[in-house]
C-alpha cells in the first residue's frame, strides 16, 4: 500500500536500514542514524539501478511521487533517469560558474589582451562595481531585463542619467561576449533601450570668436601660478588636443627638432596613433617646459609626484582662476575653438581641420580611401593658428 505522511513520521530507525515501499519502485530508506532518504528502483538496459531523489522532509511525499513519475516518463522515452540527473547537475554546475561576475572578468581580460588603455579598464571596473551587488553572483542565463533595470533605476533616481546609460552599454557588452560563446541566448539589456531617462547633451563650453581668444591669450600670459600649469594652458590652446592626451604626454613623444608630437595609439580615443605639428610658439613653450620638468618622464608631472602626470582638473581650475567661468571656457573646449575659427576662416580644407583634432570620418568607406594625413596643410594650419591667436603678443 502507498505510504502516508503519518507512517513516514512515525517510522523508527533500527540497527539496519529499513525500506518503506510506496509503489512503482519508490521507497523511503530509513537509516540507523534516523535519516530518511527517497530512492527509486528501476531497470534500464537489463540492469537494476537506484536513483537518489532526496532526503525527507526536504523532499515531501508528494514531491517524491512527482520525481518518480518524471523518472518513469524518461524511461518510457528510452532514457536513463540517473544519466539525465547527472547531466542536469553538470549543466547546473556550469551555469553556476557562468555568473555575470565571472564572465565580466573574462571580458576584461579580453580588453587587456587588446591593449585597451588603463583609463578604459578603470572605467569598465567602475561600471561593473555598480552592477555587481545586484547581478554579480547571478548566473548569466537567469538575469532578466528587470534585474538590470533595477540597477539603472537607482542611478536614474539620483539623476545620474549619463552613468545609467553607459552602465547599460557596459553590461550589454558583457552579454554580447557571453552570447558569442553560447553561454546566453540573448542580451536582455536590448529591451531596456529607452526605458531610462536619456542624459541631456551638454557640449563643452568654448570661446568661438577671435576677441574671446585674444582675451584668453592675454589672461594666460598674465598667469602667475605654477609654470608647468601655465605651459599646459598654452599647449591646450596651441595644439588643440584632448585634455587627457595632453596632460599624460611623455617626453619621448616629442621631437622638437622635427617639431612633431606623436601620441601613441594606447592614449588616443580611437586607438590610432596621431601626429601633431608643432608651431614655432608650441616648440618654444615645450623647450622652456623641458627645463622645468626634465626630471620626470611626464611633460606635465604632478605637483605631488614625478611618477604621475598632473590632475585632470588642473587646466580647468587654472581657467577659473583667470576669470573664465565653467559655462564660458573649458580645456576640452579649446578644440571646438580651434575647429570653429579654422573653418570660419575658409583657408583650410575641412579634412585637414578634422584630421588635426584626430576626428575619424564616420563613413567607413570614405575613411579607407582618405588615407592622407594632410600633413603639409596641417603644418601650415597650426602655424597660422598660433600666429593669428598670438599676433598681439611678443612670445
Amino acid at each position: 500500500m502507498p505510504l502516508t505522511d503519518i507512517q513516514i513520521r512515525n517510522a523508527k530507525s533500527d540497527t539496519r536500514p529499513q525500506k518503506l515501499a510506496d509503489g512503482g519502485g519508490l521507497y523511503l530508506l530509513v537509516q540507523p542514524s534516523g535519516s530518511r532518504l527517497w530512492r527509486l528502483k528501476y531497470r534500464f538496459g537489463g540492469k537494476e539501478k537506484t536513483l537518489s531523489i532526496g532526503p525527507y522532509p526536504a523532499v515531501g511525499l508528494k514531491a517524491a511521487r512527482v520525481a518518480r513519475d518524471e523518472a518513469k516518463a524518461v524511461l518510457a522515452a528510452g532514457g536513463d533517469p540517473m544519466a539525465e540527473k547527472k547531466q542536469r547537475r553538470a549543466e547546473a554546475a556550469v551555469e553556476e560558474a557562468d555568473t555575470f561576475r565571472a564572465i565580466a572578468s573574462e571580458y576584461r581580460a579580453k580588453l587587456v589582451a587588446e591593449g585597451k588603455a588603463s583609463a578604459t579598464l578603470a572605467k569598465f571596473d567602475w561600471f561593473m562595481s555598480l552592477a555587481d551587488g545586484d547581478i554579480g553572483a547571478m548566473p548569466m542565463r537567469s538575469i532578466k531585463a528587470s534585474d538590470v533595470l533595477r540597477v539603472l533605476r537607482r542611478l536614474e533616481a539620483k539623476q545620474n542619467y549619463e552613468t545609467a546609460s553607459r552602465l547599460r552599454s557596459a553590461v550589454s557588452r558583457v552579454f554580447r561576449y557571453a552570447a558569442a560563446s553560447e553561454r546566453v541566448d540573448n542580451d536582455p539589456t536590448y529591451a531596456l533601450r529607452g526605458a531610462i531617462a536619456r542624459p541631456k547633451s551638454n557640449p563643452m563650453a568654448a570661446l568661438t570668436d577671435w576677441d574671446g581668444v585674444r582675451r584668453l591669450v592675454l589672461a594666460i600670459d598674465a598667469f602667475e601660478g605654477r609654470a608647468i600649469t601655465k605651459a599646459a594652458l598654452w599647449l591646450s590652446l596651441l595644439c588643440a588636443q584632448r585634455p587627457g592626451e595632453l596632460r599624460q604626454a611623455r617626453w619621448d613623444e616629442f621631437d622638437l627638432e622635427e617639431r612633431t608630437w606623436t601620441i601613441p595609439a594606447s592614449r588616443m580615443k580611437m586607438r590610432r596613433p596621431h601626429r601633431v605639428p608643432l608651431s614655432d610658439q608650441a616648440t618654444k613653450v615645450l623647450s622652456d617646459l623641458r627645463q622645468l620638468s626634465a626630471y620626470s618622464n611626464h611633460a606635465f608631472p604632478s605637483v605631488r609626484s614625478p611618477w604621475r602626470c598632473m590632475s585632470e582638473n588642473t587646466v580647468n581650475v587654472a581657467l577659473r582662476s583667470l576669470g573664465f567661468e565653467k559655462h564660458e571656457a573649458t580645456a576640452h573646449g579649446f578644440r571646438a575653438t580651434f575647429v570653429t575659427l579654422a573653418n570660419e576662416s575658409g583657408l583650410w580644407s575641412p579634412d585637414a581641420i578634422e584630421r588635426s583634432v584626430a576626428h575619424v570620418d564616420a563613413n567607413s568607406v570614405r575613411r579607407v580611401y582618405a588615407r592622407s594625413e594632410h600633413w603639409d596643410e596641417r603644418v601650415r594650419l597650426f602655424q597660422w593658428w598660433s600666429d593669428r591667436a598670438f599676433s598681439h603678443l611678443e612670445y
